[in-house]
């Protein structure tokens, strides 16, 4: 259900922008919005899912998709928002590109 996604980042205003993952058939996107706080890190500060899209797993893929451009693009990401850090607890591979520490207590 998920193989007809398209991603997009988008630079809102000087320091705030988001990443966007519309999937085809429907006419509202997951969006994950982020602060740029300076040079080499932004803050995951909300991820928005409409209700037409719950339980398909979009919002993991955006997740996925910003911690991707985090790696090609040589920043870091502070996890504000919790459905980002409840992400991060469930995948400490990301600790590459998160400046806090997965919260493993909570991963389960």
């Amino acid at each position: 259900m998920t193989s007809n996604i398209r991603f997009s980042k988008e630079e809102l205003r000087d320091t705030h922008g988001r990443y966007v993952a519309a999937l085809e058939g429907y006419d509202e996107p997951v969006i994950i919005e982020f602060t740029r706080r300076h040079e080499g890190l932004i803050s995951a500060d909300h991820v928005e899912t409409p209700t037409s899209l719950r339980g398909k797993g979009l919002a993991l893929k955006l997740v996925e998709h910003m911690v991707a451009d985090a790696r090609a693009h040589h920043f870091r990401i502070i996890p504000k928002c919790t459905y980002v850090m409840k992400q991060y607890d469930r995948h400490p591979e990301w600790a590459d590109v998160f400046t806090a520490k997965p919260h493993a207590s909570d991963s389960n």
